[in-house]
């Protein structure tokens, strides 16, 4: 139980490097400065004025296992020289983060702005950073600290404030990984039998956890957990899965902690809506499984689909919203204008409104072979955390939308080799340009059109898996250590009451398509997004007819507050006048 010290200074034998290259002395000599100044006591800084001499640099810290945090390249350095750094920064140390430096008004220039936008749609740079131009330049520093933050969350080798201890087998062990990360909390898996997990052990005095799992939480107070349930490790690190007794009647229950379900939550309450928020699995829904979200607006660099998801759960709780995580939905009923909603694990509770917005579920495979290894090397979802363990090793992704996309292209940093499994004949119907162009610059990633899965297996562990090609019927195996399956969009719907309005998929129908379905039977008008059941709204991916895209999801669920408010309003006159009459 307990401190850390011991875990911190075996793990953290030489302090990180944060290397630049500029061939200007004077600059060069700004820029060290600048980084020795805010970031000196905690790691090393290293300028070079020549790129052969970075190269050497990069190479003699991956021969010693030196860990690099942040390298920063001269955009004016000779464009085969600067794509060598680069290059052998992103395959030597792919934690580390990387940007070209430009000086002020360089922006303007179409060579700089040109080789800004290849190196970042080939992945060679995660952003640029303006040269410091005066001593103590805030705004470099700045920019430098983000990527120094970004690098630590991502750096397995750092203690992070919650710590997985189990078998490198153990399905249980990676769910529980999986299950973090998804949820925004900054954690580390050590694999039992290595130094790592041994360092763990022996600092909170457990001995090997042999089939079970230890979950060890340094952040919060030393808190050990022994094959814990995740509602009862959402607990520990203090996430309210349940309600008081006194908190049972809200003006709007929101149904998901997606981007629309967050969205409605931080617009409801902001508002002065008494809202409640309740997820079954992860704040942040799909959304949240993305590595990195690059064309949502306002994020230039981009930005983890867990991090958005955390920042937009902040945002709702700052204005008051309630939530229940890791609970679900079971029954839902109208009456007089008043919902009951049955919550597992935490009662009744009711609302003057319910706002739908469980958006979608991968669909599953359906080959028993690879049902049986889920979670021992078989994924639905991006499980961003499990591509630290598969470095030098294969991996296959299966999907053709954004998020698979996103996978692939975050699996590659450490994969030896990954393969995009496509069952339509092209990429573009389905997936941003952006993701497309990476994808096509990756050495190391090859897409497979036109096939499907069909296969596979291992020795309790995925070790291939079975491609056929849906034109030729011709199949192939592929070794293959890690499967992640991102198919379909299948809708949790199958529990709302007959009155509620579905397509043949199961996407609720809302707004005009309420009407057509024959269900509405109010004499109003619904409005765009009210199902057929008055005061019910779907939002989001859950919505028939919606754009699959985070945008668009957010915008939805801000916008149907403003008709929340217009249901509310229409309750309050009718029992006005009813109480009149």
């Amino acid at each position: 139980m307990g401190g850390e010290p011991g875990v911190r200074s075996s793990l953290r034998e030489a302090r990180p490097l944060l290397l630049v290259v500029d061939r200007d002395p004077l600059r060069l000599d700004r820029i060290e400065n600048e980084l020795e100044r805010s970031f000196g006591v905690d790691f090393r800084v290293r300028g070079e004025l020549t790129a052969a001499a970075a190269l050497h640099c990069l190479d003699l810290a991956h021969e010693l296992e030196q860990r690099v945090a942040v390298v920063l390249v001269d955009h004016e350095l000779p464009d085969d020289e600067r794509a060598a750094v680069l290059a052998t920064a992103r395959e030597a140390h792919p934690d580390a983060r990387r940007a070209l430096t430009i000086p002020w008004g360089a922006w303007a220039e179409r060579t700089t702005a040109a080789a800004i936008l290849a190196a970042m749609s080939k992945g060679d740079i995660n952003y640029y950073v303006l040269k410091p131009w005066i001593g103590h330049d805030e705004l470099f520093h700045r920019t430098v600290a983000e990527f120094v933050q970004e690098w630590s969350r991502n750096e397995v080798a750092n203690l992070r404030e919650v710590v997985v201890v189990a078998d490198e087998r153990s399905a249980r062990g990676h769910a529980i990984q999986a299950l973090l990360g998804r949820n925004g909390i900054p954690s580390a898996f050590r694999a039992t039998g290595t130094a790592n997990a041994d360092l763990v052990l022996a600092e909170i005095g457990e001995p090997d956890p042999g089939d079970g799992v230890v979950v060890w939480m340094p952040a919060i107070g030393g808190t050990v957990l022994h094959d814990p349930t995740d509602v009862e490790i959402a607990e520990a690190w203090g996430v309210s899965t349940t309600l008081d007794d006194e908190q049972r009647d809200f003006d709007v229950l929101v149904i998901g902690g997606g981007p629309a379900g967050l969205a409605t939550a931080v617009y409801a309450s902001s508002e002065g809506l008494r809202t409640l928020v309740v997820e079954r699995e992860a704040i942040g829904g799909q959304a949240g499984t993305s590595s990195l979200i690059r064309n949502y607006l306002g994020f230039s660099r981009g930005i983890s689909g867990s991090e958005l998801a955390q920042r937009g759960y902040q945002q709702a709780w700052v204005f008051g919203a309630h939530f229940a995580l890791m609970r679900e939905v079971v029954k839902l009923d109208a009456l007089d204008n008043v919902f009951t909603a049955e919550i597992e694990g935490v009662g009744e509770v009711s609302a003057k409104a319910v706002v739908l917005a469980s958006g979608v579920s991968y669909r599953r495979l359906g080959v028993p072979a690879l049902e049986a290894l889920t979670g021992a090397g078989v994924y639905y979802g991006a499980s961003v955390s499990e591509a630290h363990g598969l470095t030098g090793l294969d991996a296959c992704v299966v999907g053709g939308g954004n998020s698979a996309g996103q996978a692939v292209i975050h699996l590659a940093r450490y994969c030896r080799q990954v393969t995009l499994v496509v069952r339509g004949p092209e990429l573009s119907a389905t997936m941003s340009q952006y993701l497309i162009d990476v994808i096509d610059a990756a050495p190391n990633i090859a897409v497979r059109a036109s096939s499907e899965v069909v296969d596979g297996g291992g020795d309790g562990r995925l070790e291939q898996v079975t491609l056929r090609d849906r034109d030729t019927g011709a199949e192939e195996v592929l070794a293959a250590d890690g499967l992640f399956v991102m198919i379909g969009a299948e809708p949790r719907t199958g529990w709302l009451p007959a009155a509620v309005g579905r397509d043949d998929h199961g996407f609720v129908a809302a707004g005009a398509d309420a009407i057509a379905s024959g269900l509405w039977n109010s004499s109003r008008t619904p409005q765009p997004y009210e199902s057929t059941v008055p005061g019910l709204f779907a939002v989001g991916d859950v919505r028939c007819g919606s754009v699959k895209r985070v945008a668009s999801a957010v915008g939805e669920g801000s916008v149907v507050v403003s008709q929340v408010h217009e249901h509310l309003k229409a309750v309050r006159i009718a029992e006005q006048a009813a109480s009149d009459g």
